[in-house]
């Protein structure tokens, strides 16, 4: 029965997941040149505002959930990360254009990462299902969202300590803040990750 019960509410919050991914992707096709950035930018709010449906969604199934199979509080954290994943890819698609940035292709390894690690968030939630190891799969997603946070720093560091030829400083600062971005997306999958943890923790699951 309890298998049973929690199944929509892991479909509802994979569905989050599964928009998030799509932003990522979207973000990765901008990157690669596959599509421009006014298609980009309407495609991404458009994902957006799914996300914030998805999000809505789940909620509702939350608040008629007897008893999820981690606590509440712990799956709206999760829920809350997943879209703020989704926002800050959407500023970021926003921000290279507002920048006016011409090569993209620097942030293309990050974003694959981001791309990648979001994926691994999603098996820690299926992971939510009975009789799965919900430990293994979020210690997992875990390390996925710290390796996009490491590649982060590094291309950070390596920006401001000249491993990385830039024309002038206004150019340094755009590439600073849209790493930023990147690696904020990275903050807030281990966000995720980390609620899913404490929520297996919780349930000694």
């Amino acid at each position: 029965m309890s298998g049973r019960a929690d199944a929509p509410l892991i479909r509802a919050l994979r569905s989050q997941v599964t928009v998030a991914a799509s932003g990522a992707d979207l973000t990765c096709a901008l990157l690669n040149g596959a599509v421009d950035m006014d298609v980009a930018r309407a495609r991404m709010e458009s994902i957006e505002h799914d996300g914030d449906d998805r999000r809505a969604a789940l909620l509702a199934i939350l608040g008629a959930t007897l008893s999820p199979p981690v606590d509440r509080e712990d799956l709206n954290r999760v829920s809350r990360s997943i879209d703020d994943v989704l926002d800050t890819l959407r500023d970021f698609v926003r921000e290279t254009d507002l920048y006016r940035v011409g090569d993209l292709s620097r942030y293309r390894d990050l974003a694959t990462l981001v791309s990648g690690s979001i994926r691994t968030l999603d098996e820690a939630v299926a992971a939510l299902a009975p009789g799965s190891d919900l430990r293994a799969a979020t210690l997992a997603a875990r390390k996925a969202a710290g390796a996009v946070v490491r590649a982060y720093q590094y291309e950070v560091a390596a920006l401001l300590t000249g491993g990385t030829p830039e024309r002038d400083a206004a150019e340094a600062m755009k590439a600073r803040e849209l790493y930023r971005r990147l690696g904020d997306v990275g903050l807030r999958l281990g966000d995720a990750a980390d609620g899913l943890a404490d929520g297996a923790m919780k349930r000694g699951r």
